[in-house]
């Protein structure tokens, strides 16, 4: 049997890179975790502020960090127990054919849906929507090469394709690094623009607890749940990270630094969020940023909040693809050997990903609702239920009382929250649908004249519900 037919029971390198392995360090694998969980999920941080209060947003970010932390530990201690070097490894081992299949594909399902999110939002950022011209857009007018279709097209030729070609995930530590760094950016711009505002006396006042009003239910709560779920779930780069350090088991230490590291970042942009837009604030905070500011300075700091965090998106990018690769080509090709070993099945699966996922980000313009149905099942599978599954069932008899206890209690939680979650977000989406359940506010489009970067646009109407951006 081959190595990829048990569960690829080595990583993506060949046995004649594991000495290369040992190059790993623990301050790449902390920028590769921190990375692989900031992603979009950060925009959303503030809005689960707003649904719960600044106190239980916090109680619940710092829990959601303890729980991974348990998982990820659960994750390590068994594959040390046992032969494999893969999340869907390990589930073989417990679950046979069937755990592992479970694994990719909820790894599938969850990093293709998180690289097409990452392309729409950098689409969004780079060239508008109808509601809003693109920060290209601003600074040099509308042309053929700032539109959706083009400016994506060379951001995946030129920066994701370089990036999507590495074969240890160890080399992306750099991107990574800078990733982080445009977060921390992203985040320090909004303390900084909300401070500003506290000086002034424009801050809105953070409301410490939940409030619910006949137009809200209290199962309305655990939809933020989901969103900090996904925040926190890296659990897919545990090993192809870990693996690549001289001793995997030092994993832990950089998965516990970047744990505080993206809590303290999650609670940060989602205070001063908060404090900046309070009960206006979006499920996507860069909708917020994106309004014309009062000031030449104020729209200036939008425009950089916006594309730091664009750029910030771009270096995910590879990290999410990295594992998305492998689990794919293990579930589509598990007697094949090792995709390092065959570069024409390396290319074509890694071009296969980013042409698929750029025609779908042209195609589709808003998958939000599935990126919570994703944070309600794919995502919770992966970073508690599977884990805690894997305790439970305890192969190598290694687990204590205290770790059936939290496996078991991890389980259960995730389940009636995600379930509760779902089904709120059903209610939602059918009242969206009918426009009479939902008590969100509608967009009106109507025709504007915008004062943007000096430059006067307007809207032109061209027919069945259409619009465009044109000069003045």
């Amino acid at each position: 049997m081959s190595p990829a037919a048990d569960g690829v029971n080595a990583p993506l390198l060949g046995e004649q890179e594991k000495e290369r392995r040992r190059h790993g360090s623990v301050t790449g694998a902390v920028f590769n975790v921190s990375t692989s969980m900031i992603g979009a999920g950060i925009m959303s941080i503030p809005a689960t502020l707003k649904v719960l209060g600044v106190v239980p947003a916090f109680l619940m970010i710092v829990a959601v960090a303890w729980l991974a932390d348990v998982s990820v530990e659960f994750l390590v201690r068994y594959t040390h127990s046992g032969e494999a070097t893969t999340y869907a490894g390990v589930m073989r081992e417990g679950f046979g054919g069937f755990g592992s299949a479970a694994v990719q594909i909820c790894i599938i399902v969850t990093n293709f849906g998180c690289l097409i999110i990452y392309l729409i939002i950098i689409g969004d950022v780079l060239s508008g929507t109808e509601q809003h011209l693109g920060v290209l857009q601003e600074w040099f007018g509308v042309s053929w090469w700032n539109t959706r279709a083009f400016a994506l097209f060379m951001v995946v030729i030129f920066v994701m394709l370089p990036l999507v070609l590495f074969k240890r995930v160890e080399s992306l530590k750099c991107s990574s690094a800078v990733s982080v760094l445009l977060a921390v950016i992203f985040v320090g711009i909004s303390s900084v623009m909300a401070v500003y505002a506290l000086i002034q006396g424009k801050t809105n006042n953070p409301r410490l607890l939940p409030e619910l009003d006949s137009n809200s239910s209290f199962f309305e709560l655990f939809t933020a749940v989901p969103v900090i779920v996904t925040a926190f779930t890296f659990h897919f780069n545990v090993h192809p990270i870990g693996f690549e350090l001289g001793n995997p088991s030092i994993m832990l230490s950089a998965v516990r630094i970047s744990m505080v590291l993206c809590a303290a970042i999650y609670f940060a942009i989602g205070i001063f969020g908060y404090l900046l837009f309070g009960d206006t604030i979006m499920a996507d905070i860069l909708v917020n940023f994106d309004r014309t500011a009062d000031t030449a300075a104020g729209a200036l700091l939008n425009d950089i909040v916006r594309m730091s965090y664009a750029l910030h998106l771009m270096l995910v990018f590879p990290l999410l693809n990295f594992s998305l690769r492998a689990n794919l080509d293990e579930f589509l090709f598990p007697k094949k050997p090792l995709l390092a070993k065959d570069t024409t099945r390396f290319l074509a699966i890694t071009s296969a990903l980013l042409v698929l996922s750029y025609l779908l980000a042209i195609a589709i313009p808003n998958i939000w609702y599935f990126f919570q149905f994703m944070g309600s099942t794919s995502a919770v599978c992966l970073a508690f239920i599977f884990p805690g599954s894997i305790v439970l069932r305890d192969v190598y008899g290694i687990s204590t009382r205290r770790d059936r206890l939290f496996a078991a209690g991890m389980i259960v939680l995730a389940v009636i929250t995600s379930a509760i979650a779902i089904s709120s977000n059903v209610y939602t989406l059918i009242g969206d649908n009918h426009g009479v359940l939902s008590q969100k506010p509608k967009q009106v489009f109507v025709s504007v004249r915008l004062q943007i970067s000096s430059k006067i646009y307007g809207f032109k109407d061209l027919g069945g519900g259409k619009k465009l951006w044109i000069k003045q």
